[in-house]
């Protein structure tokens, strides 16, 4: 028979075991508990409210691109001034920092992709809002030298997510109030978050004369990383004032659809 101290004990031991059971339990229900809302949460930042936002991105877009269109219907406002050079294209309008001017159309992207195009590059103001930010010390749609612009590869809409899949000759088309200006694409390349080079009027040399003119969509490489940038150079083809049809250059590439 066991004494009354063997008894006090074998009671202490199996309390001491409830208590670390129960303690166990509980941490795992919370890990488990927690891991379900992080995963909950990368769904949503990543996946699901990509989708909506890109949605909401494509439908402003689309609404800015027919405004530009009706208010052309409406009659210009003043008399356009005749271009120095009656070959080139008139050089389209931008704007000051997280002011809406232009429409980004990449049909590689997709039958519905539109961006709007603002000034600036801040994060708050521009990218993770609007959507494509102009470097406000590049050039002008269709003026010579590099009309540069940044969006987001991951999350806030990610509207160059597929900046990787473009192929050579893909249309790139830039629509402002002036009209659309149609660049084909030629190259990528990636580089170092400090190369700035890329911006210049001719990219990557210094102090060089521009004759071309040329469009530089850049964005973070690699895929949920900043750690370099991915650079697509355009070199511009055509220009389709607002008051023409719009160009066959914003349909679909052969063989996709």
């Amino acid at each position: 028979m066991a004494t009354t101290g063997e008894r006090r004990s074998a009671r202490r031991d199996r309390t001491k075991k409830r208590r670390r059971i129960t303690f166990l339990g509980v941490f795992g229900e919370l890990s488990i508990t927690a891991g379900a809302l992080i995963f909950l949460f990368l769904f949503w930042q990543l996946w699901f409210n990509d989708i909506v936002v890109r949605a909401e991105q494509n439908s402003a877009a689309e609404s800015l691109s027919e405004s530009f269109i009706e208010a052309a219907q409406e009659g210009p406002a003043t008399e356009p001034t005749e271009p120095a050079d009656p070959a080139a294209p008139p050089i389209g309008q931008t704007a000051g920092d997280a002011e809406r001017f232009g429409v980004l159309t990449i049909p590689r992207f997709g039958d519905d992709y539109q961006a709007e195009i603002a000034g600036g590059i801040t994060r708050a103001r521009t990218l993770n809002t609007i959507g494509i930010g102009h470097y406000l010390t590049t050039q002008a749609p269709g003026e010579v030298g590099n009309f540069a612009v940044a969006g987001h590869r991951t999350t806030y809409g990610k509207p160059l997510n597929q900046i990787a899949n473009l192929r050579v000759g893909d249309a790139i088309v830039v629509q402002t109030a002036e009209g659309w200006y149609t660049y084909r694409f030629r190259t990528l390349e990636y580089v170092t978050p400090s190369a700035a080079d890329v911006l210049n009027p001719v990219p990557q040399a210094d102090g060089v004369e521009a004759t071309d003119r040329l469009i530089t969509l850049t964005s973070c490489s690699p895929m949920y990383s900043a750690a370099e940038r991915i650079i697509a150079y355009g070199v511009f083809e055509s220009f389709t004032p607002i008051t023409d049809p719009a160009p066959a250059s914003l349909e679909l590439p052969e063989g996709d659809g």
